[in-house]
């Protein structure tokens, strides 16, 4: 394996020339985002199997010569849980690159567990133990001293030597198409896109909130995500989330009244006072059909609704079983409830793959034309 550091717009060149032509590279990437709204791209790293790199974006002043390749449609882009990776790649170039193969994903397709970590991975398939000691490395700081640079660039190699065995796999098992459509789910930018409007949604102990108190929240938090874009800094350092769950649950009418919330900085009250008891007024004044209300509030089913869902577990482990493949990487139990309750809206239990592994036979338990038996002292459907 060839190893190169690229700082300087010749290396990058001379890298892009040598590696034009692979059907496949393994990517990975280093970032920091604990002061900043947007992730700082530190370190690219990527591997065609005979040349392994890494790439300093902070030393040149484009990678341009880079993007042709990253974005060729003939070369397969390997990530192992590449969300993150794919979002840097959003934003800063504001498209994804495709096709895509994510190892975590066909891991857990084949049974290697559910949401693998990569080492844990490599462990598996390799029999190679990862050094972990750069896991919280400030990828911004320069220089980069040389065990930061091997520990970057084992995650490219490695990867480059899962992608083929895992492929085989896959093919040997006749699930090559499975994962499709997962693949285009993680490379489809609307994944990625921000609505400010929508990140109530993502606050955790909006549940204990109700009502109006949720139109508040919606305003609050669509001005945080506003402000945080436009400052590039991370939200908590606008407003932390448990300071606008407090100003939703309360709703202060003037600045004395700000002044009583826990956590509401003196600053924040001087600077943006005004513009939050504004928002919360508009958002009190909103007629009750515009109030924001949870999309899948939580399921109160019958005793028989909870023992029918006990029915599809059983069927479930059943048939990840036979399958070889991790019960919670087809389905989850909230799932089955939505589904012994009659919501089929965008289950992934009933797209794709698991579809064809459990979907349709748990629809057939649910009608009773499927049901679990002991046989011979053996659970299984008949």
């Amino acid at each position: 394996m060839q190893e190169r550091h690229i700082e300087t717009r010749e290396q990058l060149e001379t890298l892009c020339q040598d590696i034009g032509h692979s059907p496949w590279l393994a990517l990975d990437t280093e970032f920091m985002r604990e002061k900043t709204y947007y992730p700082q791209l530190c370190l690219l790293q990527l591997c065609n199997g005979d040349i392994a790199a890494s790439i300093d974006p902070l030393a040149l002043e484009s990678l341009d010569p880079l993007m042709e390749i990253l974005y060729d449609p003939e070369v397969i882009k390997i990530f192992h849980a590449g969300s993150q990776d794919l979002e840097i790649f959003h934003l800063l170039w504001k498209r994804l690159p495709s096709p895509l193969f994510d190892t975590q994903l066909a891991a857990a397709l084949l049974g290697l567990g559910d949401q693998v970590g990569y080492a844990n991975l490599v462990q598996q398939l390799l029999d190679h133990q990862l050094e972990k000691g750069h896991t919280r490395t400030d990828w911004s700081r320069r220089p980069l001293d040389q065990d930061q640079l091997r520990y970057a660039l084992d995650d490219v190699i490695y990867l480059g030597e899962i992608y083929p065995l895992l492929q085989q796999r896959l093919q040997a098992q006749g699930r090559s198409e499975w994962l499709q459509e997962d693949f285009c789910l993680l490379a489809d930018p609307a994944s990625y896109a921000v609505a400010p409007q929508t990140t109530w949604k993502k606050i955790k102990g909006r549940q204990r909130l109700k009502g109006v108190q949720l139109a508040v929240l919606q305003a609050l938090s669509g001005w945080r995500e506003e402000q945080a874009i436009r400052a590039d800094r991370p939200r908590r350092w606008i407003l932390k989330d448990d300071v606008l769950l407090e100003l939703s649950r309360r709703q202060p009418v003037d600045h004395k009244a700000l002044r009583r919330v826990r956590g509401l900085e003196e600053g924040i009250i001087k600077r943006s006072g005004d513009r939050l008891l504004k928002l919360i007024a508009q958002a009190k004044a909103l007629p009750r059909n515009q109030w924001p209300v949870e999309q899948r509030p939580a399921l109160r089913l019958s005793s028989n609704q909870e023992a029918v869902t006990d029915l599809l577990m059983c069927g479930l482990r059943l048939l990840a079983g036979q399958a070889r493949i991790t019960p919670s990487a087809i389905a989850s139990r909230r799932e089955l409830e939505r589904l012994v309750a009659g919501d089929r809206d965008n289950l992934e239990l009933l797209g794709g793959w698991r579809r064809k592994v459990a979907g349709d036979a748990l629809l057939r338990v649910l009608a009773g034309e499927l049901t679990p038996r002991i046989q011979a002292g053996k659970a299984t459907l008949v």
